[in-house]
């Protein structure tokens, strides 16, 4: 049987510790965004035998089941999964499934379940090396912006997040920026909520930063970590947008003097917006991990 209880910031050893061999490299698989995304999806989660079990609520109420992670046969961890939905008496569905978890899922049982795939999940990962150098014809507009953003800018800095005083300039610019935009998407409150938990956390998550100051104000700031051993991950990127080339420098430099010696970047999910994704997508993700949600066959 499953105890499920509520995550909190002092569960993030236990959860590393399931969480330091995994491989597969989806964001969803990252304490931080368990925690600090919690207004949303309310995770909860148990260990047992080794392995972490995870489920959470959508906004439209419904309850989903997450890949188990650890030592357990597929199949056995899926069954109890399976059999906490009955005993909660609600459908089994399980969300944030990869390719990769649905051939080991339908390996393990075959014919059990249907895969649907979700665009608005997917998520972006990039080669780290390209992300510094913006090398190539296609990312020539990158290198423009960048060029741009120097010339306007001759006395711009960038620098690690180390201090809570810098910490705190970043929150102050968080909630300007937070004024200051047009899209009022509710995933995007949620996504302000977890911003702040982990400016607020910072040191507790085990979080890395950067961020670049002009006239001495802080105008572009990112957090993120190791995912996997290959893989690090980048949570937020904030910047004012009326200033040209801030995001496209922020990108690079954060990269470059905190994250190089990762073969891979995952930007994580555009979540459906229009905007997002084709700003994603003109970066030229290396890969885009698609995602979806698995239902018993009826």
């Amino acid at each position: 049987m499953i105890n499920f209880k509520q995550i909190e910031l002092t569960d993030r050893k236990q959860i590393d510790s399931c969480l330091e061999n995994n491989t597969y490299r989806a964001c969803d698989f990252c304490f931080t965004n368990m925690f600090t995304w919690n207004a949303k999806f309310k995770t909860q989660y148990d260990i047992k035998h080794k392995t972490l079990f995870l489920r959470f609520n959508e906004i439209d109420g419904k309850t989903y089941y997450m890949m188990p992670i650890g030592p357990m046969p597929v199949e056995a961890a899926i069954e109890e999964i399976m059999a906490d939905a009955a005993a909660c008496k609600i459908p089994f569905m399980m969300k944030g499934i990869t390719e990769e978890m649905w051939h080991e899922i339908n390996k393990a049982m075959p014919g059990k379940f249907d895969y649907f795939h979700e665009r608005n999940n997917d998520e972006y990962i990039y080669l780290s090396e390209k992300l510094i150098t913006l090398s190539g014809k296609k990312l020539q507009s990158k290198r423009n912006h960048i060029n741009r953003f120097i010339s306007d800018n001759p006395d711009w800095e960038y620098f690690p997040l180390t201090s809570r005083k810098d910490l705190d300039e970043c929150a102050f610019m968080l909630d300007e920026w937070e004024n200051i935009k047009d899209d009022k998407n509710k995933s995007l409150a949620y996504d302000y909520i977890a911003t702040k938990l982990m400016l607020e956390h910072f040191d507790e998550l085990q979080l890395k930063g950067g961020a670049i100051k002009v006239n001495g104000k802080i105008i572009a700031f990112t957090i993120g970590e190791r995912l996997t051993n290959d893989t690090f991950v980048v949570h937020v990127e904030k910047a004012f947008a009326d200033i040209n080339g801030a995001y496209t420098i922020i990108n690079r430099e954060f990269i470059k003097h905190e994250a190089s010696e990762f073969k891979y970047i995952n930007r994580e999910e555009d979540m459906g917006l229009e905007s997002l994704r084709q700003a994603k997508l003109s970066y030229q993700p290396e890969i885009l991990l698609e995602e979806g949600f698995l239902l018993p066959k009826k």
